[in-house]
């Protein structure tokens, strides 16, 4: 499955009285880089979240190109989230946290993808140890390689730039402009302005759950 944007239309997201999203519409091409701005509890992880269909809309829709979010695992093995929750196993190594997710996407050349996996995240020395034993930032480089490891066509990143050195930011930039020329949608947010101040190719503001004239 593959698809050329993504669209929100009409999307608004409740938890009880509070409406976390209010209304966005909002659509992003292939190959572009957005950065989702907006204070803390404007409503951006919970739009990222949507995007992800780990969280459903209340009311409106989304749509991945001619795709919409009910259609399932196809869907789904076409995304790549990294979010607060680092999805990373801290009993397992680098190398089985990636051998462990190849596996459950079906990957081909899965010893291929996890050794370059962890070279990618600069943890080659490191691959055999247990990721509890991480700093943030390690785990953080980790959990963008997992995000990254099925070549996503949609890639969502919430606060990517959290608790990385300044090698490993660079890095980061540099994966995502690599990410945008294989024809991935990226969507990303960040307080840190200064970090995508050359690389996104649209920017966005959320206030109160509303996308900011």
């Amino acid at each position: 499955m593959d698809f050329t944007n993504l669209q929100f239309v009409d999307v608004t997201r409740t938890f009880g009285r509070r409406r976390a999203l209010n209304r966005v519409s909002l659509a992003v091409e292939a190959g572009t880089i957005t950065a989702l701005l907006g204070h803390n509890g404007a409503g951006k992880s919970t739009l990222l979240s949507i995007a992800a269909t780990l969280l459903r809309p209340t009311s409106g829709e989304v749509r991945y190109g001619d795709h919409v979010a009910s259609d399932g695992t196809a869907l789904r093995a076409r995304i790549g989230m990294l979010g607060h929750d680092l999805y990373l196993y801290p009993e397992l190594s680098a190398a089985e946290n990636l051998r462990f997710f190849a596996r459950i996407y079906a990957l081909p050349d899965v010893e291929r993808r996890v050794a370059r996996g962890v070279e990618l995240a600069g943890l080659a020395d490191r691959a055999d140890d247990v990721v509890a034993g991480y700093s943030r930032g390690m785990r953080q480089r980790l959990a963008l390689e997992r995000a990254l490891l099925h070549d996503p066509r949609l890639l969502l990143l919430d606060e990517p730039f959290t608790g990385l050195d300044e090698a490993a930011r660079d890095a980061l930039r540099e994966r995502l402009r690599t990410a945008r020329a294989a024809g991935t949608i990226v969507v990303l947010t960040t307080h840190d302005i200064a970090a995508i101040a050359d690389l996104t190719d649209r920017s966005v503001t959320l206030v109160d759950g509303r996308l900011a004239a």
